[in-house]
C-alpha cells in the first residue's frame, strides 16, 4: 500500500511538471479559464497523500527513565479525499471549505516495564499490581478515520498566464470515528482510546494551473491538532500505557491535488 502510494504521488509530480512547461512554452499562449474565478461560488474534489504522526508530550516519571523516553511513534503514510466550496471575497481573497476524509494507521510503542519500580505508590499515584509485558502490550497499531472539515481563508497572487500562487491557512473540526472513546476497555484489554472530536490548525501553499477545461491545483498542506486526544486509562489499569503519555496529538503533512 506505501509503496504503491509513493509511487502513484511521483508519477502525479511528474505529470504536474510536464503541465507545467506545457502551460509557459510561450508568452503567446491564451489564457484559459479566464472568467473562472470571477464566479462567486464554485466547487470541486481533491485527492491527497498523507504523512501522519503523532507529536508526544511524555508523562515525567511514567514516560521516562532518567533521559530515556519510553514511549515513541511510527509515522507511516496514507490517503484521503474530499470536496471543496469556494466563496470568492474579491479579486485577492477566498473563502475554502474542504470537507473529506482521511484514513490513517500509526504505531505506538510503550517501553515502560521499568515503571514497575514506582509499583508501591508515590505521593501522588496509588500503588498497582505489575504484570509482564509482552510484545502485544507494548504496540499498539492506532487506525482513524477522520472526518476532516477544513475552513481555509485563501490569499493569491495576480494570474501570471496559466498560472497564479497562493497561500491559505485556517482552522479544522475533525471527528475520529475509530476513537474508541466510549470503550468501556482500555489498554489492558488492548483497546487504545483517543477524542472523537478535535480541533486542528493548517496552513497550505500551492499554484493554481488552468486548462481548457478545468484548473489544477498542486499544493502542500501541514495540520496540526490543537486538543490533547489522549483519554486516560481506567483508574485499576497500571501506568504502562495512557498514563506515560502527558499529551498526544496528530500532526500530518498533506500532498493535495485539487481539481476544480
Amino acid at each position: 500500500m506505501n509503496k504503491f502510494l509513493l509511487r502513484a504521488l511521483v508519477l502525479a509530480t511528474v505529470n504536474i511538471a510536464v503541465f507545467a512547461d506545457a502551460q509557459f512554452r510561450t508568452r503567446n499562449r491564451m489564457d484559459k479559464l479566464e472568467d473562472f474565478d470571477q464566479q462567486t461560488f464554485s466547487w470541486g474534489f481533491y485527492l491527497n497523500g498523507n504523512l501522519i504522526d503523532y507529536r508526544i508530550v511524555l508523562h515525567p516519571r511514567y514516560g521516562m527513565n532518567g533521559n530515556h523516553n519510553l514511549v515513541s511513534s511510527k509515522e507511516s503514510i496514507s490517503f484521503g479525499a474530499g470536496l471543496i466550496g469556494k466563496w470568492r471575497l474579491n479579486d485577492y481573497l477566498d473563502l475554502r471549505v474542504e470537507p473529506g476524509l482521511q484514513f490513517a494507521q500509526r504505531e505506538l510503542t510503550f517501553n515502560t516495564q521499568s515503571n514497575d519500580q514506582y509499583a508501591a505508590g508515590t505521593l501522588t499515584n496509588p500503588p498497582f499490581t505489575p504484570i509482564p509485558l509482552t510484545e502485544n502490550d507494548k504496540v499498539r497499531e492506532i487506525k482513524s478515520t477522520l472526518v476532516d472539515v477544513p475552513v481555509l481563508l485563501e490569499l493569491h497572487g495576480q494570474r501570471w498566464y496559466n498560472s497564479r500562487p497562493y497561500v491559505a491557512a485556517g482552522v479544522n473540526y475533525v471527528v475520529n470515528l475509530q476513537s474508541n472513546s466510549s470503550s468501556e476497555d482500555d489498554n489492558l484489554q488492548q483497546v487504545f482510546r483517543s477524542t472523537t472530536h478535535n480541533f486542528a490548525w493548517s496552513a497550505e501553499m500551492g499554484i493554481q494551473f488552468y486548462f481548457n477545461k478545468f484548473k489544477l491545483t498542486p499544493a502542500i498542506r501541514g495540520t496540526f491538532f490543537m486538543n490533547n486526544e489522549k483519554v486516560a486509562d481506567n483508574a485499576t489499569t497500571p501506568p504502562y500505557w495512557s498514563a506515560a503519555v502527558s499529551t498526544l496529538q496528530t500532526r500530518a503533512i498533506m500532498f493535495v491535488l485539487k481539481f476544480e
